[in-house]
């Protein structure tokens, strides 16, 4: 199957899946934030001297684990045992919602932050506006003010955001101008960019659930690998400066 089939046939299902299951869950579903992982052993001890920055991951289902056994296989907790193996001072907490728009994340991130110092800052939201065709420019506006917030109750916060594109069954203008959300906020706030959190993943009937466009607990281990290929080096980089 060519890429472009793959892209095609992952829309398709997310159309219909993404959207109807994010509806459903919306009013009732609580906040599925913890923490994804803790140090033991030998690792506490090696962190211990430095203070534990908190990385929170904020998105949707994708982050969430939608449709795992559990947390601990969706890629935020993944990440948190590549830190725990490399002994780096950090906790990851899951803050995905199922069903999350960009427009319901701008209103939720205000509690959280009330609840907590957030250091790092993985921002994965987007996607539910693409498959239903929200406004580009709303969803631009969305994510800006998210950072824009995130910025405000911590300066120093380093921020990811993971790019999301559509498939070309919501129009070539669309998905184009969507693509571009990404890129242009990234260069513009000045934050660092994962271009496509999906990649190797969607589209690929083996990676996904039953519903053709969530991940399975191996798919999310491709979604941990996008995803550390940039913030890892940001959090071994920080993590050798406060050493020094």
């Amino acid at each position: 199957m060519t890429i472009r089939n793959k892209i095609i046939a992952f829309g398709m299902a997310a159309i219909t899946v993404l959207y109807g299951c994010g509806d459903a869950q919306t009013s009732d579903q609580t906040v599925n934030e913890q923490t994804t992982g803790t140090t033991s052993g030998s690792k506490q001890k090696a962190t211990t001297a430095t203070e534990t920055k908190t990385i929170l991951f904020f998105g949707n289902s994708l982050t969430a684990g939608y449709g795992l056994e559990g947390t601990e296989e969706a890629f935020p907790a993944l990440i948190q045992q590549k830190i725990d193996s490399l002994g780096l001072p950090y906790k990851a907490v899951n803050a995905g919602l199922s069903g999350e728009t960009t427009a319901g994340g701008k209103s939720r991130i205000d509690w959280l932050l009330k609840k907590q110092q957030v250091d790092v800052f993985v921002l994965e939201l987007g996607a539910n506006d693409g498959l239903r065709g929200i406004s580009t420019d709303e969803t631009y506006a969305n994510l800006k003010a998210i950072i824009e917030k995130v910025r405000a109750n911590n300066p120093d916060v380093q921020v990811v955001l993971t790019g999301m594109q559509m498939p070309p069954s919501m129009g070539q203008k669309y998905t184009e101008e969507f693509r571009q959300v990404f890129t242009r906020i990234a260069e513009e706030e000045n934050v660092a960019l994962v271009p496509f959190l999906l990649e190797g993943v969607g589209g690929v009937a083996d990676l996904n659930q039953e519903d053709g466009i969530h991940p399975t607990a191996e798919g999310q281990h491709i979604l941990a690998k996008n995803v550390w290929a940039v913030l890892g080096p940001m959090l071994q980089e920080q993590a050798t400066a406060s050493e020094v």
